[in-house]
């Protein structure tokens, strides 16, 4: 099946009331600063929601419009389409968006306009082409490990797409990652079919810091917005375990997220932060036209040479955007006042509106 042309997605959006856009996304992940920050700027907001997860949005008053799904994935469903399209609905992508609808199907069948660059959501998912991405744009990222067999060190394993940190481990050599992989196919964290594409990379022993940009496509101006932290279990379970009982607890570490916390970073890292924002930003112009459009994120560790390395990026709204839903320390510097994420987008579309330039930032 072909992609969807643009210009298919130009003439839904030519016949909306520019006066009275809605912004729509799935009722998951990083959805409830989107909607606060939608109606902060005056927007009405619709949730696509399975029955039973609509809690949140009622009680926090967040969503004028629920669009009841028996599950997640029917939000590309004509039916779903045709009620957000009626609605004059842009969509805020994230993970739980992504994941669910599913990147075939948001290229080739969800004819409802998007903020951002649809193209560039695959690029985040397959492990090759974020590697192509950050490597072409001279950002500096771990060692890739070919095969199993070549693990000569610790390395860390993951598999595409947005798991949230399900199914990573770290393994130290072929042995171990062979029972590795068995542990996690019979937690059914992975399926058999995933094994040929589990990504090895050289394990960086550092701190954790996801760094939350903004790339306004109208400004052409790299925004950093908010820095988060994750709690992750179990491994942060074991960690507050002594040394000398880890061993006897008989558990395999694993990586999924669980929560979030808002950091800063050092001041003196904030250029080298800056100037990883700037060259992905360039980088995805050339490779995936045209780039980044809004909200993205670079997921680094931060050694003790005072480098950071980045491991992985999220190409639309990051789960850590949450921890900022009434601002963050960067992102009140370039506001004066508190900022979400969601916010941020709503601004940019209320701008492009403003500006006749919506088409701009649309796809």
């Amino acid at each position: 099946m072909s992609k969807i042309d643009r210009q298919e997605i130009l003439d839904v959006l030519d016949g909306y009331d520019r006066e009275d856009i809605t912004i729509a996304t799935l009722g998951s992940h990083s959805s409830l600063h989107m909607f606060q920050g939608a109606k902060a700027e005056g927007f009405r907001t619709a949730v696509v929601c399975e029955k039973g997860r609509e809690v949140p949005y009622k009680r926090f008053n967040v969503a004028d419009e629920y669009i009841m799904v028996d599950k997640f994935s029917d939000i590309v469903t004509d039916e779903v389409q045709d009620k957000l399209r009626d609605l004059n609905s842009i969509v805020f992508p994230h993970g739980s968006f992504v994941a669910y609808a599913g990147l075939d199907n948001i290229e080739t069948i969800f004819n409802v306009p998007m903020f951002g660059n649809r193209d560039i959501l695959r690029w985040e998912a397959e492990r090759d082409l974020e590697r192509k991405l950050m490597t072409e744009s001279g950002v500096r990222i771990p060692k890739k490990i070919t095969n199993p067999s070549k693990i000569d060190g610790t390395v860390m394993v993951k598999f595409p797409g947005a798991r949230g940190g399900r199914g990573y481990f770290v393994a130290n050599s072929t042995e171990e990652f062979d029972q590795k992989i068995e542990s996690m196919l019979e937690r059914k964290w992975i399926e058999e079919k995933d094994i040929k594409n589990a990504h090895m990379e050289e394990y960086v022993l550092g701190c954790n810091y996801c760094i939350h940009y903004f790339f306004s496509g109208l400004k052409d101006e790299v925004e950093l917005l908010g820095i988060d932290s994750r709690y992750e279990s179990t491994i942060d379970g074991l960690v507050r375990v002594p040394a000398r009982d880890q061993l006897d607890i008989g558990v395999n570490a694993s990586y999924v997220v669980t929560g979030n916390h808002p950091v800063v970073l050092r001041e003196s890292l904030l250029p080298q932060a800056f100037d990883i924002g700037d060259k992905i930003t360039e980088g995805a112009k050339e490779l995936v036209p045209p780039g980044f459009n809004g909200p993205f994120c670079m997921q680094t560790l931060v050694n003790d040479d005072l480098e950071i390395v980045v491991f992985e990026m999220s190409a639309r709204s990051d789960g850590g955007t949450n921890t900022f839903m009434n601002g963050s320390a960067y992102s009140y510097l370039y506001y004066g006042e508190p900022l979400s994420m969601g916010r941020r987008m709503a601004l940019e579309i209320k701008k492009g509106i403003a500006d006749n330039r919506l088409e701009e930032i649309i796809t």
